[in-house]
């Protein structure tokens, strides 16, 4: 069917069961159609169709690590474009205090916490970087972290602990028990323990970590908890409020799917005192005479926010949270469930595969790793692009697998499609 026709048939469809919404989303190609409300059924193959449509994503390979690297939506892209054009026309910044808590207030809607709790950075890199170097972390403290961190939680507590002489320590994330990781967590800690710095999800395997367990016990303990959640926000529905961490940061480039260079960092209102604003600027005070020397800090967490920004960037990142918000989380992770859980199952039935990720469901993430016992993993990723099958690399804590991150512009097809080129390596 081709594309026109199929977005009047869904539209029309839609809009009898009163699905249809205001909004439309502009397409280069083609003048603007309906919005479909979320489908009545997430297994409606024509509404996915539909969202797969909103993406100028290229067909001539399929793309398959959104765990990287998320793609952008129309709505996204001609956010940040139109932006761009009006304040060029004008040679403005565009900032204003309004803008920006229209901005978090959208943000704070689906992450369960209130807008004066979030700062608007670059990515998940920046975040966990203001977190580790505002806490007072000092010699001979101690901070647990899994074996299996993404570079970015690595190196940033890494650097930190021979800077100031403090000591890290390591649990290996079990894929089979939630109750063993608290465990290896627990028996880890200390009475110089001052920080636990764990991943929601974790990038190697789709692992998702006991968070709100593991909150309980680092305030029992009077440790301060630090939540990677890079992975997590766009793809499934949490409350940070009721995860209990001190801070949490994410990038915007990834499940949320909004431009590069966009992130978050939320730090629980009780804690902003404690992680120091190192870095700050125009915008991170709440008052100064510079001639007095006197100066107070934003009483928000946007004292972690200073100097001119890219306001089109920042746009385009409220445009992701509503253009999820306008799908619905529930059902987006109902349908990176089903596509995840169809590769899981099938990988699992090729002889010779290994797959990495939990079995247990609630366990996993829509991430799926997986190995050859016979085939080097570089040389069967070299197979899958021949498929034109865009996967991950996994190396980080020693492994030597696959990765792969399907969402909501892929499809049942393109996961036979790695079926089959999985099932077709042959050892060399």
């Amino acid at each position: 069917m081709e594309r026109r026709t199929f977005i009047r048939s869904i539209a029309g469809a839609a809009a009898g069961a009163g699905l249809l919404s205001s909004m439309t989303v502009p397409s280069p190609a083609e003048p603007a159609a309906p919005w479909p409300g979320p489908p009545q059924d997430p297994n409606d193959e024509r509404f996915w169709k539909f969202v797969r449509s909103q993406f100028p994503l290229s067909t001539e390979r399929i793309y398959l690590n959104t765990g990287g690297l998320g793609a952008s939506p129309y709505p996204v892209i001609q956010a940040v474009q139109s932006k761009m054009n009006e304040l060029e026309g004008m040679s403005e910044t565009g900032h204003t205090e309004q803008l920006w808590k229209e901005i978090k207030n959208v943000m704070a809607r689906l992450l369960g916490c209130d807008e004066g709790e979030i700062a608007l950075v670059r990515n998940t890199t920046e975040g966990i970087n203001i977190v580790a170097n505002g806490l007072p972390i000092e010699k001979g403290d101690e901070i647990i972290l899994s074996t299996q961190e993404h570079v970015a939680n690595a190196l940033t507590w890494l650097a930190l602990a021979r800077r100031v002489g403090a000591q890290l320590r390591l649990f290996e994330p079990s894929t089979i028990s939630q109750k063993e990781n608290l465990d290896r967590i627990e028996r880890l800690i200390t009475r110089n323990t001052r920080v636990i710095s764990i991943p929601h999800a974790v990038t190697t395997t789709g692992l998702i970590l006991p968070v709100r367990e593991i909150a309980e016990l680092a305030r029992a303990k009077k440790i301060w908890y630090f939540v990677d959640g890079a992975q997590t926000p766009g793809m499934f529905r949490f409350s940070l409020h009721e995860m209990g961490c001190d801070a949490f940061a994410a990038s915007g480039h990834k499940w949320l799917m909004g431009p590069k260079e966009t992130g978050l960092l939320y730090v629980r209102k009780e804690m902003l005192d404690t992680i120091q604003a190192k870095h700050i600027g125009a915008y991170s005070d709440g008052g100064y005479d510079f001639l007095k020397g006197t100066m107070e800090l934003n009483p928000t967490a946007q004292r972690y926010e200073y100097g001119t920004v890219s306001v089109p960037l920042r746009v385009g990142l409220k445009a992701a949270f509503e253009f999820i918000d306008r799908i619905g989380i529930d059902t987006i992770w109902k349908r990176d469930q089903a596509l995840s859980t169809r590769l899981f199952n099938g990988l699992r039935d090729i002889p010779h595969v290994k797959v990495l990720s939990p079995a247990d469901d609630s366990m996993r993430s829509a991430m799926i790793t997986f190995m050859h016992e016979t085939i080097p993993h570089l040389k069967l990723q070299e197979h899958l692009n021949t498929f034109n099958l865009r996967t991950r690399s996994v190396s980080e804590g020693g492994l030597a697998a696959l990765r792969v991150s399907p969402h909501i512009y892929n499809s049942f097809e393109e996961v036979e499609t790695v079926l089959e080129g999985v099932q077709t390596a042959r050892p060399s």
